[in-house]
Order: C-alpha cells, then sequence, then structure tokens
C-alpha cells in the first residue's frame, strides 16, 4: 500500500514542508488515513508573517473588482468540487455526507457573498461646522490577520474568516485545528489556484502550542481571530492586549432551548433533536439546555425518547446514518466522563451516553439525555461539546427565562411556543448574541452576524456585512479648499 501524500503549507506562494508531519485519521474508520499533514516552525510562521507584510500592501491597492473576482473564482471552484470536498469533510471530521455537502456549499457561497462585499465599500461624507471643510470617513486594511480556526467546521469557519479578510484588503496567516486540516488545505489549495497573489494568503499547519504560540507573539501580526475554548481564548486575549493588538474571540456556549406548555410537541422535538445531537452535538451553538415547563414535561421526554430511539449512530459516509462519530479519543473520553459526572450529580440518564461499537473501528458514542438535572449541575453549566443534553424542569415561562439566562455563557438561545406574547419576550429578554423562535439554537445564515454574549464571544460580530468592522479600520479625513 502506497504511503499517504503529504500535505504541506502554503508561505509566500509556495509549498512548503515543515519539519514535522502529522497524520490525519478518518474518525469513523481508526483504519483510513486521509492523509499526512506537515507542521509549519516557528522560523517559517515568521516567513509566512514577513511575506503577508511585502505582499498585503499592494492587496490593499487593488481594485475591489480585483478582489471581488478572486472571491468569486475560489467560491466557484468550491462550488464544483463540493462532492469530492464533501467526501473529504467527512472522512476527515466525521461530520454525515450530508451535513459535509452542505457545510462546504456555505463555505463556498461565503466567498461569493464577500465577492460582492467588495463593490459595497463606501465611506461617509460629514458635514463639517467650519466653512470650506469637507470631513470625510474611510475604511482601510487593518493588515496582516492572524487565524486560529477549530476542528468542528473546518472549512466553514476557515471561509467566514478568510473571505472578508481577503475582500477588505488584507493579508492573511491561517491555522487550522491540528486534527482536522484537510479541508483548509484543500481552501487553500483552491485559493492559491484561482491566482491569490502571492503571500496575500498563508497557510501554516501544526499544533497551537507550537504555530498557534508563534503566531500570538509575532508582532508582525496586526490583528488575530480565534475561535476555539474559553482556556485558549483568554491567553489570546492576554496576549494580543499586552501588545494593543486587536482580537475577536468565539469562545462556544451552553446554550438552552425553552419548551413552553404551548408549544407543538412535534416541532419542539424535531427541534431539540436537531440543536442538541446533530453534528454530533459538536456545534458551539448546540442546545445542551432544555428547559421544559411542567405541563409538557413527561410528553415531551416520552416523545425525546421515541425520537432518539430511532436515530442511527455510524460511519460518516453511510447514507443511512443520522449522527456521525465523534471526532477524537479524548473528545470521546470527556464525553463519557461528562455523563458520569451528570449521574453522579443525581441527574437521570434516561437514554443513552455509551461508547458503542460500528462496522468499522471509530469513536461512536450513543447520544444522551439526562433528565430531571438541576440548572446548577456541571452538565449543565460546562459546555461538554457531544452529544449529551440534560432537561431541566421549569416552573413557568418566567422561571425558565431565569433559567435560561443562568450561565455564564450567552451564544445561541431558543424558545419554542405558539403564543407571540412569550415568543417575543424571549426574543428581547433572553441573554444571547442569536434567538431562534420555534427553530434549532444551531443554524445561522452566513449574510447574518454571528456572536454572543457574556463569555461566548469579544470584539466585533462575525459573518455578514458587520464582519467589515474586525477587517477593517476607520480613517477620517478633514480637507480644506480654500
Amino acid at each position: 500500500m502506497s504511503s499517504p501524500k503529504l500535505h504541506t503549507n502554503l508561505i509566500a506562494g509556495e509549498w512548503v514542508q515543515g519539519p514535522t508531519a502529522a497524520p490525519n485519521i478518518n474518525p469513523s474508520n481508526l483504519d483510513d488515513v486521509v492523509g499526512e499533514f506537515t507542521q509549519a516552525s516557528a522560523v517559517q510562521v515568521q516567513t509566512a508573517v514577513e511575506a503577508a507584510q511585502v505582499a498585503g500592501p499592494k492587496w490593499a491597492k487593488a481594485t475591489a473588482q480585483t478582489r471581488g473576482d478572486l472571491l468569486d473564482k475560489v467560491g466557484e471552484k468550491m462550488l464544483a468540487r463540493e462532492s469530492e470536498l464533501g467526501s473529504l469533510l467527512a472522512r476527515e471530521e466525521g461530520k454525515t455526507l450530508a451535513e459535509a455537502r452542505g457545510e462546504v456549499q456555505r463555505a463556498a457561497r461565503i466567498f461569493k457573498y464577500f465577492a460582492n462585499e467588495c463593490l459595497r465599500e463606501h465611506g461617509d461624507t460629514i458635514p463639517s461646522v467650519r466653512p470650506g471643510v469637507t470631513v470625510e470617513t474611510r475604511r482601510e486594511a487593518v493588515g496582516v490577520v492572524g487565524m486560529i480556526t477549530p476542528w468542528n467546521f473546518p472549512i466553514a469557519i476557515p471561509a467566514w474568516k478568510v473571505a472578508p479578510a481577503l475582500a477588505y484588503g488584507n493579508a492573511v496567516l491561517l491555522k487550522p485545528a491540528d486534527i482536522a486540516p484537510a479541508s483548509s488545505w484543500a481552501m487553500a489549495s483552491i485559493i492559491h489556484e484561482s491566482g491569490c497573489p502571492a503571500g496575500v494568503f498563508n497557510l501554516v499547519m501544526g499544533p497551537g502550542r507550537a504555530v498557534g504560540e508563534a503566531m500570538l507573539k509575532n508582532s508582525g501580526i496586526n490583528a488575530i481571530s480565534f475561535t476555539g475554548s474559553q482556556t485558549v481564548g483568554a491567553a489570546v486575549a492576554a496576549e494580543c492586549a499586552a501588545r494593543f493588538r486587536p482580537f475577536q474571540l468565539e469562545m462556544g456556549g451552553k446554550n438552552p432551548l425553552v419548551v413552553l406548555d404551548d408549544a407543538d410537541l412535534a416541532t419542539a422535538v424535531e427541534v431539540a433533536t436537531n440543536g442538541a445531537y446533530f453534528s454530533t452535538g459538536q456545534r458551539c451553538t448546540a442546545s445542551s439546555r432544555l428547559i421544559v415547563t411542567k405541563g409538557i414535561y413527561k410528553k415531551f421526554l416520552e416523545a425525546m425518547l421515541a425520537r432518539l430511539d430511532g436515530i442511527v449512530v455510524g460511519d460518516a459516509m453511510d447514507p443511512k446514518t443520522h449522527i456521525g462519530p465523534v471526532v477524537s479519543e479524548s473528545q470521546l473520553r470527556q464525553n463519557l466522563s461528562y455523563v458520569e459526572i451528570g449521574k453522579d450529580e443525581g441527574a437521570r440518564l434516561a437514554t443513552g451516553g455509551a461508547r458503542i461499537d460500528g462496522a468499522t473501528p471509530g469513536y461512536y458514542m450513543r447520544p444522551a439525555l439526562f433528565a430531571d438535572a438541576d440548572n446548577k449541575m456541571r452538565i449543565s453549566q460546562e459546555e461538554i461539546f457531544g452529544p449529551v443534553a440534560a432537561m431541566i424542569p421549569a416552573d413557568s415561562p418566567e422561571h425558565a427565562l431565569e433559567l435560561a439566562n443562568d450561565s455564564p455563557f450567552g451564544l445561541s438561545a431558543g424558545v419554542c411556543t405558539t403564543s407571540l406574547k412569550y415568543a417575543k419576550l424571549f426574543q428581547a429578554d433572553l441573554k444571547a448574541g442569536m434567538v431562534m423562535v420555534n427553530l434549532p439554537t444551531a443554524g445561522v445564515e452566513l449574510q447574518a452576524p454571528f456572536g454572543g454574549t457574556k463569555m461566548s464571544s469579544f470584539g466585533p460580530r462575525e459573518q455578514g456585512p458587520l464582519a467589515r468592522d474586525f477587517y477593517t479600520k476607520v480613517k477620517t479625513s478633514y480637507v480644506y479648499a480654500g
């Protein structure tokens, strides 16, 4: 059998091998090696930064049409390779093939969206209080932007950072997650093939403790966009603050879905199942807290158990699979440890929560649902990032709102109700950056702002037109005509 292809870093327009490499393993089939991926050194990170510093100013001065044409071409190439890229993503991350292909489509359309945003650049003319003086504002590129992205959306999240950065004239260093670099590498190859000038986009792969650390400590990087854990996010914030460098953080959630007595039961069950368990629960917007008022609690639990009984867990490439594997052995161990924590805390494990065997060796887990949990329990307060949800009883809609807001996180939140009164109440009073009514907490659109409150997010929103707030800076000009 031939050895897996070695995938190298893209630095200054050249494919460059690093000093070490690591295999990318399919979590659905541990015998399947997706590929070998090189890991960059600190010296190579510095080379990439220097290349970006040289190429960035020229790219910033390129016409909006030039930048837009490149992004549109990237999007078109990704759409043309949707099937291939979807299979790659499903193999490396464990999403079902349908979800993986949907993510590729989303990433492609993000590039095409920002291709159009290039042509919507505008400034303002502000009336001056002085005769003969004109006051104008314009937006300019930040410079070199470092991006550190997670494994759970290995092509969509890199796309929603890279596309606006390039659209607004920045140069980029992208460091994808160490355990799922293949989709980012494929995206990088498409950007390169589409004619991106050398040095404008650079891919530096490897572990965070090496490559990520080198990026954070490099004074040539003008801004950092990070998606990942709170622990690492806090370190990113501290390092950037010490350097007076702008930073943007997305750090997860413990998202509530409230189900009120008047909810349509079938709708609520589908919304909860999708939000809590699809993508194996490995979404920062997953509804891991199901807060249910007492009048519907028993019926909702029975319906959820029936729904989960029909869920097929298996190989991500199998079209019969509803939920694929957990991404890694360490993530699976963490999930199972939280199942034990929940039982020790006194919550009732109603179904699931165990490792199961598949047709191939993989990290398979039966989705877990706890009943009769308390909002103070660790399983109700800490992000698990797996197919584990806890049902929490509430005395009333007002009590449910109080419980929903009792969390250090505030990314996404939802409510299932047929009452316009309560829909409006929860829309207004849920302490979250995104609110869903009769829809899963996980499921956002590329043209809308993405981000949360409290410990979930920091800095300007991602996606949509508000993305420019992070990737540009405002310059004000005063001109006296005489």
